[in-house]
This record gives C-alpha cells, structure tokens and sequence, in this order.
C-alpha cells in the first residue's frame, strides 16, 4: 500500500488541489480511505491527520470504512423525497438485509443515503455505481439489485 499511495501522491504533488486529488485517487484505488494512506499522505504533503480526517468527514464522497463492490445511493432530495424515496430506502434495506451506511457481510453492496443526485425529474432516483435509474417503485428495487448480485 505504501509505494501505491506514494505514487499516487507523486503524481499530484505540487499541483492545486493535491491533497483532494490524492484523496479522491487513493479512495478509488482501495474503495476507501485506509488509516495507512491518510498517514502516508499526511507524511508526504505536511499536513496534519487531523486535517485530513476533517476533509475526508466533511465530504461525503469520501469514505473511512471500506464500501461494498456496488455502492446503492437512494435520493433524499426533496423531489425524490415527495414522490417516495423513504420508502425505496426501507426496501433496498429489507433486500439488502442492512441499514443506511453499512455493507453486506459478502461485501457485495454498501447502501448509502444522498441529498441530491442532480436528477430531479427523474425522482425518486436510485444509483448504483454509475448507473442512474429514475421513478422508482419498490417493486422495481429488487430488479435493480439483482443486476449487480455475484
């Protein structure tokens, strides 16, 4: 992890933005911020951990705990909110038999909530990795899932 991280780093050092560009790279290498790698990025661009655990808790792109192989994000906006995201959330969490934030125990999926995909004609929207699917039902949420199951 070491030499990919410093290489990771190298490439962005000395740039604008280094430390969320070396973020975002580490994050889309390992899945998530391991300890490790903000250390390392700490060491390497003299910037305290504590600063960075700031920006990686801050944004919600960034995550510390490891995301499953498919990441679902349910739309809490107010568009989709109205037309039934709650309830898209209660099923996606019955289906995936885990909460909101967490992943399953094969590491298959990992169900986060979002505040606006940017999508709002399309509400309730769901997105799993790149993939965007609008007006959703609960009915189609176990179709959805089943695309993406091993």
């Amino acid at each position: 992890m070491d030499q990919m991280v410093k290489k990771i780093i190298k490439k962005y050092k000395g740039k604008v933005g280094a430390i969320i560009l070396s973020l975002e790279a580490i994050q889309e290498r390992f899945g998530y911020l391991p300890r490790e790698a903000l250390e390392k990025v700490s060491e390497e661009l003299n910037i305290s951990l504590s600063q960075l655990f700031s920006l990686a808790t801050f944004y919600s792109a960034f995550t510390l705990k490891p995301r499953g192989k498919h990441t679902v994000l349910v739309c809490l906006g107010t568009a989709c909110h109205v037309r039934g995201a709650p309830k898209i959330v209660d099923e996606c969490s019955r289906s995936l038999k885990i909460d909101p934030g967490d992943t399953t125990e094969d590491g298959n999926f990992s169900l986060e909530t979002v505040r606006c995909v940017g999508c709002c004609s399309l509400a309730p929207v769901v997105r799993v990795g790149r993939d965007t699917y609008g007006y959703n039902t609960m009915d189609r949420v176990p179709k959805i899932l089943a695309k993406y199951k091993r």
